[in-house]
C-alpha cells in the first residue's frame, strides 16, 4: 500500500478527549478516496457508495503527523472497491483500517454509468480534462 496523503493533527481535529476526532479522520479518507477514484476511474463525477466496517486500533494526539494509504482490490463494470490505512508517520503504529471502500462512475443522470477500466494506474493519463463545472448539466 502506497502513503500518499499527510495530515497534521491540528486543535480543531481533536475530540473532547483531546485526541483526533474519529469524524475529521473519516472526512479525509472519504476525500482521499474520492480522489483515488476520479483518478483510476478517469471521471469527475464518482459518489461513495459503501464503506465496510470501520477499525480504530490506536488514536492521534496534536501534532501528531499521520498519513494516508488507499488500494484498489477491485474495478466493477460501473465501480472501484479499495482498501484504506491510516497509520503514525513516526510510530509507523496502526490508527485505522477500513476494508472495502466502494466508489461509483455516475453519468449526468445520477445512475451508474461504465468507466471501461479494469487495472489499476499510476500515471495520471486517465485525469479528466477541464473543470467538473463544465460537465454540470445546465
Amino acid at each position: 500500500m502506497n502513503f500518499y496523503t499527510r495530515k497534521w493533527v491540528r486543535p480543531e481535529d481533536l475530540n473532547a478527549n483531546g485526541s483526533l476526532f474519529g469524524g475529521s479522520l473519516l472526512k479525509w479518507i472519504d476525500e482521499e478516496a474520492a480522489i483515488y477514484a476520479i483518478i483510476q476511474l478517469g471521471s469527475h463525477t464518482v459518489v461513495t457508495k459503501l464503506i465496510s466496517e470501520i477499525n480504530f486500533e490506536a488514536s492521534a494526539r496534536q501534532g501528531d503527523l499521520i498519513e494516508m494509504g488507499l488500494v484498489a482490490t477491485h474495478f466493477g463494470r460501473t465501480s472501484i472497491t479499495m482498501r484504506a490505512q491510516v497509520r503514525n508517520m513516526i510510530t509507523r503504529k496502526s490508527i485505522l483500517s477500513i476494508e472495502k471502500i466502494v466508489f461509483v462512475s455516475v453519468g449526468e443522470s445520477g445512475q451508474p454509468e461504465p468507466h471501461g477500466y479494469s487495472s489499476i494506474t499510476y500515471a495520471r493519463d486517465r485525469m479528466p480534462i477541464g473543470h467538473p463545472s463544465e460537465h454540470e448539466v445546465r
